[in-house]
């Protein structure tokens, strides 16, 4: 099968790649679409590059080297059940979507059926993952696998990827795809789990107003998320790409483009909040000057929370955030929000995030028409799907 295939920063290739088998414990899935990533576009681009293993080095939890499938965002079909997987459930042509956040516990169901069959092979365990399980590890034992020190992500740390026809999961990170949401929108349900996650660290309520930095897809998926707590928020967000604010202003957020003139976010933002200031900003741009604009945007006693990935650690004027006593607080994808953003658009409480795609394209093209675009800011691509196959 074909297979897009990271190499280091700047070399990703489509590979012939043996498909691979449900191990114990595991499901075999046909990937439908894959959603590409900031998380991708950064690794392809060497800002991100702790999460990936190198050509000599292995991911601590996965064993492998480069190269490595990538994909950490995708739907499809079951295509086969391994042994150990409960056949009630899970069963060949159901509609999924994968919930790739990996940890050392993430592999209990793994490491329970270890203790009931001794003699399952580790390599069809995902056994780094279950020989990594600490009971030592304050994160994995308190519900915050995300920010365990060695969590990776499928895609990123090996183990396959959504960038193929095929792969094989441990069936504790799949969910059934509601029969009213499609595969491309399954394909995006990490990116709106992360936009719950990032909502709720900072406890956002009914009556608050917010500022929005970026408005690619987690930042529009934000938005979403805002509306559905309280549906008259005053939402500013702030983004150059007219594209993209076009997007914004359909979901009901105020825009503005911050290079128009010096000063003009701070303007619009005091304007909407007759001169109080934000509750919250959402900083999803990583540049310095956005992260400038939410800082002297926030209210005192006001958050702000980072979801962006910096090439470059920001200036943070300390004074300003300790004078009004702001919260400054970051993200590492989500924990348990993913179930939350599946029920969200079973319900309808969260509708049309499939209109964020705005390209769909074949493995082949993953660099030409996928990757390279998102890098450049001038694009209107928001959403970018690839169909492996």
């Amino acid at each position: 099968m074909k297979a897009a295939r990271y190499y280091g920063p700047g070399e990703v290739r489509v590979d012939n790649v043996e498909v691979p088998v449900a191990g114990h414990g595991q499901v075999k899935i046909k990937t439908a679409w894959n959603a590409l990533s900031a998380t991708d576009v950064h690794m392809f681009s060497a800002t991100l590059t702790t999460l990936a293993p190198t050509a000599s080095k292995p991911n601590k939890l996965t064993g492998e080297k480069l190269p490595i499938t990538m994909g950490h965002q995708f739907s499809g079909t079951i295509v086969d059940v391994g042994s150990g997987v409960d056949a009630s459930k899970w069963k060949r042509g159901q509609k999924v979507a994968v919930a790739l956040r990996m940890s050392p516990s993430y592999n209990q169901q793994a490491q329970s059926i270890l203790r009931e069959d001794p003699s399952a092979h580790h390599s069809s365990l995902s056994a780094p993952l279950v020989s990594c399980l600490k009971e030592t590890c304050i994160p994995c034992t308190t519900g915050r696998q995300n920010v365990c020190p060695k969590a990776t992500f499928i895609g990123i740390g090996g183990r396959g990827g959504g960038l193929a026809e095929y792969v094989s999961v441990n069936v504790q990170n799949v969910h059934h795809l509601p029969a009213n949401v499609t595969f491309e929108t399954g394909a995006m349900l990490e990116s709106l789990a992360v936009a719950y996650h990032a909502v709720k660290r900072c406890g956002y309520s009914l009556g608050q107003t917010a500022l929005v930095s970026g408005a690619g897809t987690v930042g529009l998926l934000i938005v979403k998320v805002l509306r559905s707590i309280d549906p008259d928020a005053t939402i500013i967000v702030s983004e150059p790409n007219v594209a993209r604010r076009t997007f914004a202003s359909r979901y009901g957020a105020t825009v503005v483009d911050p290079i128009s003139s010096q000063g003009i976010v701070l303007a619009r933002v005091y304007g909407e909040t007759l001169g109080v200031g934000v509750d919250v900003a959402f900083e999803t741009a990583g540049t310095q000057t956005s992260f400038d604009s939410a800082l002297m945007c926030v209210k005192p006693h006001g958050s702000i929370v980072n979801i962006a990935i910096w090439q470059q650690s920001p200036n943070v004027n300390i004074n300003l955030l300790n004078a009004r006593e702001i919260a400054l607080t970051g993200i590492m994808g989500y924990g348990g929000e993913y179930p939350t953003a599946l029920r969200a658009l079973a319900t309808g409480r969260i509708s049309g995030i499939e209109d964020l795609v705005t390209k769909k394209i074949q493995l082949q093209d993953v660099v030409q028409e996928g990757l390279l675009p998102l890098l450049v800011k001038e694009e209107t691509e928001v959403g970018i799907l690839v169909q492996p196959y």
